[in-house]
């Protein structure tokens, strides 16, 4: 069994590789992909090789989290049936370089368990891992209701909006959204996105950096109310410093938020299914595997580009 797949060589060097799938055992799915997401987090940090120490972190690698496909083919006993359209967060599919995470690739062999079956039949499902992300910054996956939900978001890529519009679906009201970039700043549904520097409020609740930007303590703790929070859901390759004084004025908390979980994902995907979220207008690029090169670069250089999708199907 062999596939192809994308493979980082080293920092800034990729290829597309035929590489050997590993065997089935009993509970594996086969999945023939058609589109798998590109990563402005994590992936970009493979990709530069600025990526902190991290679990079965090594080149060559396969990147990629976000994957949709049909299953082909099961392995003993197996809920699904042959033809399911599943969504694949990663996998551990090929031999013989890292799975880190192993999604970007023409077909993969993981455990049922693993995926979660999706309704619809365009791309927008590769932005579920996103839509998890997003969730669990907020509900500790399902475990808490926040006392305050975001009422001040940093970022209006794919992160701040998935994080929006969950906070509209939810019926909070509608966060600010920062945003520094003007060609990012429309596209808000049902909520205002503005400059910082626009915006003279010094009184939020629930701030949630999305922006990945490790200086960003020292530009919003000045704007929290007393007792205020701070959530850290972007992934940041510097280390976070803060001003105490600031801090120690508001009574600052901060927190971070770590990876989703499984509950996560089968929250959001239920959100989808009933549609009180929407994914649309969120995937801006297309590109082959052929073009895979052009597509990374375009996905972590091009403000333009919120979402870059690979198109596995041909």
């Amino acid at each position: 069994m062999q596939a192809q797949a994308i493979v980082f060589q080293s920092p800034c060097q990729l290829s597309v590789q035929t590489l050997a799938l590993r065997p089935m055992a009993d509970g594996d799915v086969e999945v023939q992909v058609q589109y798998s997401g590109i990563s402005t987090g994590t992936e970009r940090l493979l990709w530069d090789g600025s990526m902190p120490p991290f679990p079965g972190m090594g080149y060559p690698l396969v990147p990629g989290y976000e994957t949709v496909g049909h299953v082909v083919r099961t392995q003993g006993p197996c809920q699904l049936a042959i033809g399911d359209r599943v969504f694949v967060p990663g996998s551990y599919s090929f031999e013989g370089v890292h799975n880190l995470f192993g999604g970007a690739g023409s077909r993969l062999v993981v455990p049922e368990s693993r995926v979660v079956k999706v309704h619809n039949d365009n791309a927008n499902a590769v932005l579920l891992a996103l839509a998890a992300t997003a969730y669990h910054t907020v509900t500790y996956g399902g475990t808490r209701d926040p006392d305050t939900p975001p009422d001040l978001i940093v970022g209006h890529g794919v992160m701040g909006r998935l994080l929006a519009r969950l906070t509209v679906a939810a019926g909070a009201p509608a966060p600010v959204v920062w945003e520094t970039q003007a060609l990012r700043q429309a596209g808000g549904e049902g909520y205002s996105v503005v400059h910082p520097d626009d915006d003279d409020r010094k009184n939020y609740r629930a701030i949630y950096d999305v922006s990945g930007d490790a200086q960003i303590l020292h530009k919003v703790i000045p704007r929290l109310d007393k007792g205020g929070e701070v959530v850290l859901a972007g992934f940041y390759h510097q280390d976070i410093s803060f001003a105490y004084a600031p801090a120690f004025m508001r009574e600052a908390s901060i927190r971070v938020a770590a990876e989703w979980k499984r509950a996560d994902l089968l929250a959001v995907t239920e959100l989808v299914n009933t549609g009180r979220l929407s994914l649309d207008d969120l995937i801006t690029h297309t590109h082959t595997p052929a073009q895979a090169r052009d597509a990374y670069e375009v996905a972590f250089g091009d403000p333009h580009c919120l979402k870059m999708v690979l198109d596995w199907s041909h």
